[in-house]
């Protein structure tokens, strides 16, 4: 698998990446649990396979995925080029995210990884925080993970979150390394389209996450009737089933033109998915290399797609 560079660093990763929130059991959000041996055999199977970037979180799972991830870095064999991705993060029980919470948050992920520092490190969510003010003014959370990095305690920075308004007027303010969306670039969702233009005019790489809007287009209608974590009606899937339609007559798989959609991007550098299964490590590899025709690429450019925000009325739950 080629390696692409992350924005003006040296940095170089896969244009798939894989990240471990489902690996830290997150049932409310993925609608089932993920024990501790099926997660480690599913990093083993990531470290093994061509793609070298990982990412999670201090807050996934409870820190439960930067534990097993820790876990697997210890007892498997990673990469050579391994590209280790995690995230500062908010207290889980108070919403502070001041600069002391940013750098206790960093320390809990060294602790949790095993390791002394980290290759990409985020700051994650602010939209969630109680007090935007603690990140964002002088000597706050923002200007914390900037001196981690100047530090040499990660070789890059980066914001990755959901909220777009929010999210671009950031990246218009802040020179971050790579910045990180989900579920805002897929097939049935292209709101982040201009996000994405402003950050490659400002030479900020793109990791699109949750190209599979929570599952369903890699698993069809057939198996989940959930959009990004939310109970779908037939009106809302009806999208997907011509989606479904238009793979079945050319023999593709869904999951493949999903994933596809995204990778093929020239703004994104790498596109982040959740798996939670060694088996499915081996098909995300499968579907990235999957033949897809011309004529399907044209038919997929003539079909609507949405530019609301797609997590807007989410019951949204922690974790």
């Amino acid at each position: 698998m080629e390696r692409r560079t992350l924005g003006s660093t040296n940095l170089l990763v896969s244009p798939l990446g894989f990240g471990t929130s489902p690996l830290g059991s997150m049932p409310e959000t993925y609608g089932h649990e993920v024990d501790e041996q099926r997660a480690l055999q599913t990093l083993h199977a990531m470290f093994e396979s061509p793609v070298n970037l990982i990412d999670s979180s201090r807050n996934y799972g409870e820190g439960r995925s930067e534990q097993r991830v820790g876990k697997a870095l210890a007892t498997g064999t990673a990469p050579s080029d391994l590209v280790l991705s995690t995230k500062l993060d908010r207290s889980s029980d108070t919403g502070r995210f001041d600069a002391a919470r940013a750098r206790e948050s960093f320390e809990e992920s060294l602790e949790a990884l095993g390791r002394d520092r980290v290759d990409i490190l985020h700051l994650h969510d602010p939209e969630h925080a109680a007090d935007l003010d603690e990140i964002v003014r002088p000597g706050g959370a923002m200007d914390e993970l900037f001196r981690l990095r100047d530090e040499g305690l990660a070789t890059s920075v980066g914001l990755a979150m959901g909220q777009l308004e929010l999210m671009t007027q950031l990246v218009n303010r802040y020179d971050f390394d790579v910045i990180l969306n989900h579920n805002r670039y897929t097939l049935l969702n292209r709101s982040a389209a201009s996000l994405f233009d402003t950050a490659a005019q400002r030479g900020i790489a793109v990791f699109n996450a949750a190209p599979y809007a929570g599952g369903v287009l890699a698993k069809g209608t057939g198996a989940v009737q959930r959009i990004t974590y939310q109970d779908a009606d037939e009106e809302t899937l009806r999208p997907i089933r011509t989606l479904e339609s238009l793979c079945g007559r050319h023999n593709i798989p869904l999951g493949a033109l999903a994933l596809q959609h995204s990778i093929r991007d020239p703004r994104i550098t790498s596109t982040i998915i959740g798996v939670s299964r060694p088996e499915r490590v081996e098909q995300s590899i499968e579907w990235a290399a999957t033949a897809i025709p011309d004529e399907v690429w044209d038919e997929l450019a003539t079909l609507p797609y949405s530019t609301e925000d797609p997590e807007a009325g989410r019951d949204w739950v922690p974790g």
